[in-house]
């Protein structure tokens, strides 16, 4: 491992102990924007289609052109670092980030802001990965749980807070604002990082390296970019479309494996590959990619369910249900570096243990609830879910980088962050999925059990129609059968994801213990 110093000691001679955590907040903030770009375009997607006269469903490309912008980029993060050196890589990149947001957020129609949203994916994906590269090699060994710790608070705080501030900032200016508030903090970290990020001098011999390799493969670029294109448009469009009764989705899955197939076969194959996969062959790594996977999925699939639940079926407001959802994330503020504190010092593999643990209790709970759960009570539900993922992010990414050599960092990151944004992607889609199939399912069972010889259901329609016409009492006792199979569906859900969590605990012990750390004489590397 390089030395912090000479990533974190600017010219103007700010001390090794000071500039490191000076560093983390630029890389953490830089992360923190462009995962919150992720989210908070989704409760505004109805005032975006008025606005820009277009329908919802054309709104919808908004959220996806970012996305799969994003996904096509990130594994190859890496390999542009190596080849236009991390500082200019990044730096470029936060500003491009920039000022397509200040794009989007004057974009005078809906091309316009769509074509915007994929310069900003393509731009944002290099902040994520970047920025855990960057704190993996700023910090010391023994200091790099709460490096971990700050990237973690932004990545999965991110996510939470995206819809109630989006919500905000709608209702209170205009939907423009929710792109054009990155523009002073891009520019303000900007400034910071020129003058504070500097390339390690290992950093500095990849990149002279990669210059005498030289040379461009445009065949994996271009099997990349279809496959993880196509992978994130089957998922964010599967449902939409009724998953393979759809050509188009048909289509883009004969396209997804073909060039899968074909991007590993030219990765493994290749001298210089864009993309390392023969990383994953390191045990630690391979199951700390699928940790990971695994909490984003469970993680996003929750963040997604529970807002849908408060509006759909409890009468919350999109910026009521963002409101009940934001205080957990104080619950990550505390958990996060009490965590990267003593990472190093327990067993991370008990840590991931009591995390998943603690979120599966905290899922089943929220699966017993009623439709007459209080606004203290699902503050409470979703502040358990986020307890048990902040016992998780730290421990599972220093588990993950364990006997990795420092010259493979940026490429471990590439794969790591991508692996968490498409364990996100398919949680959501699934449960998406599961919640219409199991509404469907549910409302079939709920109908078979209504009989008119059944006395309960005679005394509640005789009582309806004492009020009021026939037809609507039947109306309504539909649109309640409808309501109940949606809301069990619900539960459904939460129980399933209680069942995940706990299934993944014996999972974490196939990988090799983290070295434990006593002091700054804690080796950098570890090859056990």
């Amino acid at each position: 491992m390089s030395d912090a110093g000479a990533t974190a000691t600017p010219a103007s001679g700010n001390t090794r102990v000071r500039s490191p955590y000076v560093i983390a907040v630029i890389c953490g903030m830089a992360a923190f924007m462009e995962v919150l770009d992720m989210s908070i375009a989704n409760v505004s997607l109805l005032h975006i289609a008025g606005s820009l006269s277009a329908s919802r469903e054309e709104a919808t490309w908004v959220l996806t052109s970012y996305l799969v912008a994003n996904a096509i980029i990130l594994p190859m993060t890496g390999w542009l670092s190596d080849r236009i050196g991390r500082k200019r890589y990044y730096l470029g990149s936060l500003a491009i980030f920039t000022l397509a947001s200040v794009a989007c957020g004057l974009a005078p129609s809906l091309e316009m802001l769509i074509l915007g949203r994929v310069v900003q994916g393509m731009a944002g994906g290099a902040l994520q990965p970047v920025s855990q590269a960057i704190l993996n090699e700023a910090f010391p060994p023994e200091k790099r749980g709460m490096a971990i710790a700050v990237y973690g608070l932004a990545v999965i705080v991110g996510p939470a807070l995206g819809p109630p501030l989006g919500g905000f900032l709608t209702d209170q200016y205009s939907w423009h604002w929710i792109f054009l508030i990155n523009a002073p903090v891009g520019v303000l970290l900007f400034m910071l990082g020129t003058r504070l990020l500097h390339d390690p001098p290992a950093q500095q011999a990849r990149q002279r390296a990669a210059a005498e390799r030289g040379g461009f493969d445009p065949w994996g670029f271009a099997l990349i970019a279809i496959s993880m294109g196509s992978l994130q448009l089957i998922l964010d469009l599967g449902q939409q479309e009724d998953w393979l009764a759809s050509n188009l989705i048909r289509t883009l899955v004969v396209v997804c494996v073909l060039s899968f197939t074909f991007m590993i076969r030219r990765e493994l194959s290749h001298a210089h590959p864009i993309i390392n996969l023969r990383l994953l062959a390191n045990r630690n790594f391979a199951v700390g990619n699928l940790m990971i996977a695994a909490m984003y999925g469970t993680l996003m699939s929750a963040t997604v369910m529970l807002p849908l639940l408060m509006q759909s079926m409890l009468g919350y407001s999109a910026l009521g249900a963002g409101l009940v959802m934001s205080p957990a994330a104080l619950v990550m503020a505390f958990m996060m570096p009490l965590v990267g504190r003593i990472t190093g010092r327990v067993d991370e593999r008990l840590l991931v243990s009591l995390g998943f643990f603690s979120l599966s209790l905290a899922m089943l709970a929220m699966g017993s609830i009623s439709l007459n759960v209080s606004e203290d009570q699902l503050i409470w539900l979703r502040t358990a879910q986020l307890l048990g993922v902040g016992l998780l992010f730290v421990p599972i990414s220093g588990l993950a980088y364990v006997g990795l050599p420092t010259t493979e960092l940026g490429n471990a990151s590439a794969i790591f962050n991508l692996s968490r944004n498409l364990g996100g992607g398919i949680g959501v889609s699934l449960m998406t999925t599961f919640l219409a199939r199991q509404t469907q399912s549910h409302q079939v069972h709920l109908v078979d059990r209504i009989s008119p010889l059944d006395p309960a259901y005679q005394e509640t329609m005789s009582a309806m129609q004492s009020l009021g016409d026939p037809l609507t009492s039947q109306a309504v006792m539909a649109a309640e059968v409808t309501r109940q199979a949606s809301f069990l569906a619900f539960m459904d859900n939460f129980e399933f994801l209680a069942l995940a969590a706990i299934v993944l605990i014996p999972v974490i012990w196939i990988a090799r213990r983290a070295p434990q750390v006593h002091g700054p004489a804690a080796p950098a590397e570890y090859h056990g």
